[in-house]
């Protein structure tokens, strides 16, 4: 049926009118791009910015509440941080080389041991460890959709560094770089708080300078009066970057999951409720037209109350007339209950880089399915790992070197490769094992056949093959003080021999050729 438009369109312009039949003929072909009364299209037409300029601040607020109130909130939180940072943090191992492309292993040492210093203590408020404070800013980072982090390095007048390393790290939350400051700064654009040149790249961040949330400032518009500005390269900004090309600010990770979490959340409320009002009451009396009843009165002619106990085995022998016993429907909990959460659980588990076991602590399951499920899972954690070392781990790591060499005098080699002096290997936590004598085995089989190197799978198991080596040292030197060490002793298969002169085990050819690989 043509409509009256297309009617008068045909009439004074015949052209047009065929090419908009031609256009409409094109997109019927696709039903998702036609609305229909069963399927209401509901489009998202504005820039990545705009969308988080709309909604950036309530969700941030809900996924917070959602994280204080709420378990499944936190749990998913929990096990994110847990399975993307870890209990150490993200593990940085120095590999800085000469100029003939060979690993400086003193030059790493030293790097290692000042990093693990400043590790004991790097922020301003001397509360937390390296580990701890990677962990609360990961948090804030999927919960609100960005984190930022001042970077303080040299000495100051008011500031205490907490380790001899003259570097410190303020975090700092969303809410205190706002969303809705606007402007120019010179010839550079200001966009949520943001200030970027031409080509988008931040180069200064406009911060309030106590948090918005205190009540002094309860209510007061952001300006140039209350706020701080702080050049780019002193800013580390942590954002959730998965959604829009060219988004300035980070949305959070509940954005996409929140309403299901929501209806989770309202229907264990309302089902605790059933079964507790289901608990409460067991029967109730109905009674007859009013002149069948007539209520048991005390001598003054007063209405007593009436007390039925109830006890197990219960007859009710002493009902009034036209009164019966009438059951209150007491099944609770819904015996649907459990497949009706399994089957939401599995959907927010999708929208939330987790598995369902990790989400659902159900891991009932055969070993290939739990080993598939685990490294789809850990595939997922890679990902956010990946993300938060490029954003937050990686600068931090180069502003600890730019600060030792500036003000705590690392002394560099003439030989080392310059370009080489942050190289790193950045170690997020490893994925665990399932059956640990089928994992040990298929290790074992891959660096026989020169598959895997034995340093590679230390650093598989999330530890640093130099401290391994050390530790075996030092514990195969004090074993030997008590004689001969039997064949196998420290995992090698090969056995060790003894020195008949000294008395002495010595470290056999297999210990030493792994040692050789990692000094390598």
């Amino acid at each position: 049926m043509i409509n009256p438009i297309d009617k008068l369109v045909e009439l004074f312009a015949p052209q047009a009118a065929a090419r908009r039949a031609h256009a409409r003929r094109v997109l019927s072909y696709y039903e998702a791009a036609r609305p229909t009364k069963q399927r209401k299209q509901r489009k998202e037409t504005g820039s990545g910015d705009a969308a988080v300029f709309a909604a950036g601040s309530s969700i941030r607020e809900q996924a917070r509440h959602l994280d204080q109130n709420h378990d499944l909130s936190r749990g998913i939180l929990n096990t994110l941080v847990q399975n993307v940072i870890g209990p150490t943090g993200i593990g940085v191992e120095p590999m800085p080389r000469n100029k003939r492309g060979e690993l400086m292993v003193d030059l790493a040492r030293t790097i290692s041991n000042r990093y693990r210093l400043w590790s004991e203590r790097p922020d301003v408020t001397w509360r937390m460890d390296r580990p701890a404070m990677e962990r609360l800013a990961g948090r804030s980072w999927l919960r609100d959709g960005d984190v930022f982090a001042q970077t303080i390095a040299g000495p100051s007048s008011f500031l205490q560094h907490g380790t001899p390393v003259s570097l410190s790290v303020e975090l700092i939350e969303a809410d205190m770089v706002p969303l809705d400051y606007n402007g120019t700064y010179g010839q550079n654009q200001i966009f949520a708080g943001v200030e970027m040149n031409a080509w988008r790249r931040p180069m200064a961040y406009h911060m309030y300078k106590s948090h918005p949330g205190d009540t002094v400032w309860f209510g007061r518009m952001p300006s140039a009066q209350n706020l701080k500005r702080v050049t780019a390269d002193r800013m580390l900004h942590l954002q959730m970057m998965d959604s829009r090309i060219g988004s300035t600010r980070g949305m959070s990770l509940f954005a996409a999951i929140m309403g299901r979490i929501q209806d989770v959340k309202e229907y264990e409320e309302s089902e605790n409720v059933a079964a507790k009002v289901a608990a409460s009451m067991a029967a109730y009396i109905k009674k007859a037209a009013p002149d069948m009843y007539e209520p048991l009165k005390d001598e003054d002619g007063e209405i007593l109350e009436r007390e039925l106990k109830f006890r197990p085995g219960l007859i009710f022998d002493d009902l009034g007339p036209g009164e019966e016993i009438g059951m209150i429907d007491s099944s609770r909990p819904n015996t649907s209950l459990e497949a009706h959460r399994n089957g939401q659980l599995r959907a927010l588990a999708s929208g939330s880089y987790l598995t369902y076991s990790s989400l659902s602590r159900n891991y009932s399951g055969t070993y290939s399915s739990q080993r598939q499920e685990l490294v789809e899972g850990y595939g997922a954690y890679g990902v956010l790992a990946s993300e938060f070392i490029n954003q937050f781990t990686r600068p931090l790591y180069k502003a600890f070197l730019n600060a030792e060499m500036t003000y705590g005098g690392l002394i560099l080699p003439a030989d080392l490769d310059i370009d080489t002096l942050d190289d790193a290997l950045f170690l997020p936590p490893h994925m665990p094992w399932i059956d640990p004598l089928k994992e040990a085995q298929a290790y074992e089989i891959l660096e026989q056949n020169g598959h895997a190197s034995g340093p590679e799978i230390i650093r598989r198991r999330g530890q640093r093959p130099d401290t391994l080596i050390e530790q075996e040292k030092a514990w195969r030197e004090d074993a030997s003080q008590l004689g001969p060490l039997p064949a196998g002793f420290g995992g090698s298969s090969a056995k060790t021999t003894t020195n008949q002169s000294t008395g002495q085990g010595n470290t056999n050819a297999r210990t030493r050729q792994i040692a050789q690989m990692v000094r390598d």
